[in-house]
């Protein structure tokens, strides 16, 4: 971490609401997949914009798994500086190794809030994927999960159309089950998302919150 970085940090010193977003940009998702999942992202930063409070402490960061295999697309930033990305698809789903990078960009990220002095929520991670991994992912959903257990961070699954279910169920939090998007209800998803980011960043930092209902999702078993 440079000095700038601190320096950058310093000029904003909230505390901040880290979200990771793991974002499955397989084959699979070219189409109409990938459109609604690039204008979910759109409707995620127009609607954290609306508040003032929101996109100076939400930060967000984006790790795509699939097209050029795993991809730190966006590091850390606050929405308010943040442009969001076009995503394309492709390739294979390296899943394993997308939970391990990601789980390792939070750790420096949270070291970072420690240098400079900043305090932080609970941090998001956020994965979304519509196969099954191509690569071993045993490891890092154990390490994911034993993180979610320990509070050290809110981890949660998404399953879109061909999700292998049952094995995502194996990846996610036994106590926080996968959830099924219905169709490509990205738009309703990441309002969702944003509005849940709101009601953190309105909070008190190691406050217990009540979540929007969940109405993009169908009951997976």
């Amino acid at each position: 971490m440079s000095e700038l970085d601190l320096v950058q940090l310093a000029e904003n010193p909230d505390p901040r609401a880290p979200c990771l977003l793991l974002l499955d940009t397989s084959a699979s998702m070219s189409g109409d997949p990938i459109r609604a999942l690039n204008e979910g992202l759109n409707l995620f930063y127009q609607d954290v914009m609306r508040d003032d409070l929101a996109k100076r402490r939400v930060e967000l960061a984006i790790i795509t798994f699939g097209r050029g295999g795993v991809d730190r697309v966006q590091d850390f930033v606050t929405v308010e500086t943040w442009d969001p990305p076009r995503l394309r698809a492709g390739g294979s789903t390296p899943l394993g190794e997308a939970l391990e990078s990601g789980l390792e960009l939070l750790h420096l990220r949270k070291e970072i809030y420690k240098r400079a002095g900043l305090q932080y929520y609970r941090p998001w991670l956020f994965l979304i994927t519509d196969g099954e991994p191509t690569d071993k992912w045993e490891q890092a959903a154990k390490r994911a999960q034993e993180a979610d257990e320990g509070r050290g961070l809110l981890f949660f699954t998404v399953g879109v159309e061909r999700a292998n279910m049952t094995k995502l169920a194996q990846i996610a939090p036994p106590e926080r089950p996968p959830l099924k998007l219905k169709g490509l209800q990205f738009a309703e998803l990441f309002l969702w998302l944003s509005q849940s980011q709101q009601r953190v960043s309105h909070s008190r930092v190691g406050d217990q919150l009540a979540l929007p209902p969940i109405g993009w999702s169908d009951v997976s078993t």
